[in-house]
């Protein structure tokens, strides 16, 4: 077995990596700036958890210690954390080949590297940082996840609406089959190649509005469906169908799947 390193393994796709690796029966350490306690929702047992920030390197030397292979779960939207993304992606991969890592794998965006959004931008950047590493690297691309529209449509439907972006479709995907491509990609037979690049998407593309529909009927929630157009560049990704992956459907779980078996997500 492989003692594994999770960058961010307390977030959302991070604690289904460390969830699933536990269950493969592997070590695992996950890199945080916040470690959780033992009870809360992002602690598992059996997971070793180290507090460290790569913006600065503190604590990433312990985390690394004795780890075969690194999945980078890390994100970043905002301030300080965002500016820094791919210098401290790059930060991460540097520790990790001084300690011995002989592989490493990270979470992007599919077509981030077509977008102007800032935060987009920082994902392409730190794609960069990985296809220029020393190290084996590996980057899956996966599309949006399922919370993300069930988060706009929760936004909207506090003050009545639900927001649907005209024109625009979506492949949504849940955390916990990404999940399973990042430890399939981190565990698999050495590829011969200095970097890899694999972009995952979810099971079926649907309609912003047919998605509202789904998320009203499951949750029981109140709200009128509202079409909004989204001027700019990022509307145009939208509705040219950049945020899919319709060769590269990944996993079984449907928005509607995810949002019933999932009580939380409600």
């Amino acid at each position: 077995m492989v003692r594994i390193c999770v960058a961010g393994g307390t977030g959302e796709a991070g604690r289904e990596v460390v969830r699933q690796a536990l269950d493969l029966g592997h070590g695992v350490a996950v890199l945080t700036r916040n470690p959780p306690v033992p009870g809360a929702r992002e602690y598992y047992n059996g997971a070793a958890y180290f507090r460290a920030d790569v913006t600065t390197g503190e604590g990433v030397p312990e985390a690394l210690a004795g780890a075969g292979v690194v999945i980078d779960c890390l994100e970043a939207r905002t301030g300080k954390a965002l500016k820094h993304y791919a210098s401290g992606g790059a930060l991460l991969l540097g520790e990790a080949a001084a300690s011995g890592v002989t592989r490493a794998v990270q979470l992007s965006i599919v077509n981030c590297d077509q977008s102007t959004l800032s935060y987009y931008r920082s994902k392409a950047d730190k794609e960069r940082a990985y296809a220029s590493s020393p190290l084996e690297t590996h980057t899956v691309r996966a599309t949006q996840f399922h919370s993300l529209l069930a988060g706009i449509f929760a936004a909207g439907s506090r003050v009545g609406l639900v927001p649907v972006i005209k024109g625009a479709r979506f492949q949504t995907i849940s955390p916990a089959d990404v999940a399973s491509a990042l430890l399939a990609a981190a565990l698999a037979p050495p590829s011969g190649g200095s970097h890899t690049l694999q972009t995952v998407g979810g099971p079926e593309m649907l309609g912003m509005r047919s998605l509202a529909g789904t998320w009203k009927r499951i949750t029981g929630a109140r709200g009128f469906v509202t079409e909004l157009p989204l001027p700019g560049s990022t509307g145009r990704f939208l509705r040219e169908g950049r945020n899919l992956a319709l060769d590269q459907r990944y996993g079984d779980t449907t928005f509607e799947a995810w949002l019933a078996n999932r009580r939380e997500n409600l």
